[in-house]
């Protein structure tokens, strides 16, 4: 499309000069929306995932003079605690706004403010990343195309931003869309500088996107070995990751990660990036003529690397957790969000892979539209960036936010070629009809019609436990428990995060790798004796029993132990030594003193 044919020019050099303060108003318009449509979220403090009701206290701890590198929960397992793997670089803005917001609405109401503004705040920096790429590789009015692509056809990638969303995949989601923005920019020492630093302090926040990391990594190098012109991207981007990972690690590891632990950016990680930053620097300042030296050199440089690795961390080349057997067979394994995502029901699949494939093929015409020009070199890498991401989805699901956002400069790109020509169509149907039907097929909308099909009918069995699991965390079900003294609570891993925050009580497990040995208790507690459960209770001095009937994690313990202490309880089967306590009538939690 020409953007001069149809669009005066001052209409595109304008929106083209202020693309950043405009990309920056419509985030702030979107972030209001957002706050408006979730505020009942905001007012019930509605964390509805484990990792963000664990965030919080992490965050209220430090407010409260943790230690800045005492990670440990004490809440959770008391009182020794447990270590947890995160850093404190994702705290920082939640516990900026709670200190902004206390002096005026009070502690709790500055919390759920924090907890609602926090999570849209990477969200303009992930739209600021997406609006560069577009804006630089297929036109200059295409940029809020973008944008609304992003908003309205992304559904897993905002889930991460939606309000409440605390945990820290956001930012990561932000940084990825930073790398992509990066890898394409025609200057290639600002390019590899982005790159580096979104890279260094995703890996500082967590390791989730570590393999996305990579794979930009080998894409500058492969754009060096091509072209020996690229040597400046390199050299930049060696020297912001190696540097970047180092000042991540001096200021936000955690004491706990400063032991030769595979989870997290400790000295195994810290290790591996500076010394890819120093090979691929030097490689860079030596930069060879001939082709087939600098991919000999690109090659020997990662055998090398890979190679200490193996030698060095023996102990990282398998499951970065290092979890027990037991551990991965009874817990790891199960979640849902770690099996690929063709073992996931089609209703499910089919919306979270519609847009990346779209966006493969948008970028593989527009790549093929570019040869010849400067731009297929910023293309290709988005090109293999993008069919990378949606490829980590036959790894696990959880891939599916970043598979989502980097296909939508390819998704825009297609648009951008196939609604001028239904808009300019002398037929009228294909004017009206046939641009709104591009749109939902280009944008992916198309496949969330699939949620109204028979096919993705959720039975009556799964609804009643989604309920469950739905009610039992709200605080109207978990409030009246703070009328008891503060003590500790034995009830199910995935209920631990959510009863420490909205109570005084303390809990015996969470569902965190680190915590496998409490995590091991709980499941032998339920799924064993009632005497085992009873002395697994009074080893971690828990004096309260807390069920959520049909929630989840109880229909495991039923189908995996039938005839086990959960099962019994159930069943209505309760020993002698637990006494009932009574709860509000229409309450979804059953409760029980434990003597």
């Amino acid at each position: 499309m020409n953007d001069t044919a149809s669009n005066p020019p001052e209409i595109v050099a304008e929106l083209d000069r202020h693309w950043l303060r405009l990309t920056l108003l419509a985030w702030a318009v979107i972030a209001a929306f957002y706050l408006y449509l979730r505020w009942n979220y905001v007012h019930w403090l509605a964390l509805g995932d484990t990792d963000d009701n664990m965030r919080l206290m992490q965050v209220r701890a430090l407010l409260d003079g943790q230690g800045w590198y005492d990670l440990r929960q004490y809440r959770l397992n008391p009182p020794a605690g447990f270590d947890i793997h995160w850093s404190r670089l994702v705290d920082l803005p939640i516990a900026g706004l709670i200190l902004l917001f206390k002096p005026f609405v009070g502690v709790a109401q500055a919390e759920r403010l924090a907890c609602g503004i926090a999570p849209l705040l990477p969200l303009s920096i992930a739209m600021i990343g997406l609006a560069a790429t577009v804006r630089r590789l297929v036109s200059g009015l295409a940029w809020p195309l973008a944008i609304v692509f992003l908003i309205a056809s992304c559904t897993a990638t905002l889930q991460m931003y939606m309000p409440e969303r605390i945990d820290h995949h956001g930012w990561q989601l932000a940084m990825l869309s930073l790398t992509v923005a990066g890898l394409c920019d025609p200057k290639g020492a600002r390019g590899g500088m982005i790159v580096g630093v979104a890279s260094a302090v995703s890996l500082t926040i967590g390791l989730e996107m570590l393999p996305y990391a990579a794979m930009a990594g080998a894409i500058i190098a492969l754009r060096w070995v091509w072209d020996r012109a690229d040597a400046p991207r390199m050299s930049v981007y060696a020297l912001s990751l190696g540097g970047g990972s180092a000042l991540g690690y001096a200021l936000f590891a955690s004491n706990a990660n400063e032991v030769l632990r595979c989870d997290a950016l400790t000295p195994v990680w810290l290790s591996v990036m500076i010394a890819a930053g120093v090979l691929l620097f030097l490689l860079g300042r030596l930069n060879p003529e001939q082709r087939w030296l600098r991919l000999a050199l690109a090659v020997v440089a990662g055998i090398a690397i890979v190679a200490g690795f193996a030698l060095l961390f023996p102990q990282c080349l398998g499951r970065p957790e290092q979890v027990s057997p037991e551990l991965a067979r009874n817990w790891l394994d199960n979640v849902r969000e770690a099996r690929p995502i063709y073992k996931h029901p089609i209703g499910t699949a089919f919306p979270i892979v519609a847009l990346p494939v779209i966006g493969i093929i948008g970028a593989c015409i527009a790549t093929w539209r570019a040869r010849g020009t400067p731009k297929v070199n910023g293309w290709l890498p988005v090109l293999l960036f993008c069919s990378f991401a949606a490829a980590m989805l036959l790894w696990q699901a959880r891939a599916g936010p970043a598979a989502q956002l980097l296909a939508v400069p390819g998704a825009t790109a297609l648009a951008w070629i196939i609604l001028p020509w239904c808009l300019n169509s002398r037929s009228m149907p294909v004017r009206v009809l046939g641009t709104v039907a591009a749109f939902l097929v280009v944008s992916g909308l198309f496949a969330g019609g699939i949620n109204y099909l028979p096919v993705s009918r959720q039975s009556k069995r799964i609804q009643q436990v989604n309920r469950a699991s739905a009610r039992c965390p709200t605080i109207p079900a978990m409030a009246p428990l703070n009328r008891l003294p503060a003590q500790t609570i034995f009830t199910f891993v995935d209920l631990g995060p959510r009863l420490i925050t909205v109570t005084h009580h303390d809990a015996v497990a969470g569902p965190y790798h680190r915590n496998g040995d409490a995590i091991l208790d709980v499941q032998h507690a339920f799924g064993g004796t009632a005497d085992n459960f009873r002395a697994i209770a009074h080893r971690h001095g828990a004096t309260l029993l807390l069920v959520c009937p049909d929630m989840a994690e109880s229909t495991v313990y039923r189908s995996r132990n039938p005839g086990g202490f959960y099962d019994q309880l159930a069943r209505k089967q309760v020993p002698a030594w637990l006494e009932p306590v009574p709860l509000p009538k229409n309450s979804p939690l059953r409760l029980w003193r434990i003597h």
